[in-house]
């Protein structure tokens, strides 16, 4: 049976467009939704950067070609009837024309403004469970950026023999929680783990995607 390439396995649309959701390799954060044609998914999988088909225009684009936040491609999945997406990216940057890091950055049920651009509200929207990893680690590197007064994460970093003593303090808790305290008890003090676990890596400039990619290698 002839081989044949990968574009011939996805049903584009009666305008021959399929729609692609992006998502950080990293972290799993959905970027950006946009819409490819033949040549774009092509060119995508050839250049290893993902290319897209304005519908607006009527031509073909590179992602990031005109603010340079190009998106460097890892997979791309298709599902189970073909007609839909995903492109595991490496963003160089911003993914949103706004400068937002996603085009998702507001809760429908939230208090931004709901015009077309309009910017994101404060503390919107709360990270969903699998985001709190990247979520935190950025937020540990904006600590370790600006230094401000009364920040225990500065404090930590300032100082980083406190940090494995740390690590290991909060180790031995949530062992002792596991064994007799309740379980709310038990997954609070693995946050507290987790949380400090995560300053030695920063310290260390160890992003937890390359802990989560040595974990997926294990798989095998």
């Amino acid at each position: 049976m002839a081989a044949t390439e990968p574009v011939q396995a996805i049903r584009f649309d009666e305008c021959g467009l399929v729609p692609c959701v992006t998502q950080d390799w990293a972290s799993g954060e959905v970027l950006t939704l946009a819409y490819m044609n033949a040549e774009a998914l092509r060119r995508t999988l050839d250049t290893g950067e993902v290319h897209f088909y304005s519908r607006s225009r009527g031509k073909l684009w590179r992602k990031g070609e005109t603010s340079g936040n190009l998106q460097h491609l890892r997979q791309i999945r298709y599902d189970c009837d073909g007609d839909a997406l995903v492109a595991l990216v490496d963003p160089g940057g911003p993914a949103c024309h706004t400068g937002e890091r996603s085009c998702f950055y507001r809760d429908l049920n939230g208090s931004a403004d709901r015009a077309i651009d309009a910017p994101p509200a404060k503390g919107e929207p709360s990270p969903a469970a699998y985001e709190a990893t990247a979520a935190l680690e950025r937020t540990l590197a904006d600590r370790r950026d600006r230094r401000p007064n009364g920040s225990y994460t500065t404090e930590l970093l300032d100082d980083p023999r406190r940090i494995g003593e740390k690590v290991r303090e909060e180790a031995e808790e949530v062992a002792r929680a596991a064994a007799r305290e309740p379980v709310e008890r038990v997954a609070d003090e693995a946050a507290d783990v987790l949380y400090h676990l995560q300053v030695l890596l920063l310290s260390r400039g160890v992003p937890i995607a390359s802990v989560l990619e040595t974990l997926n290698g294990r798989r095998r």
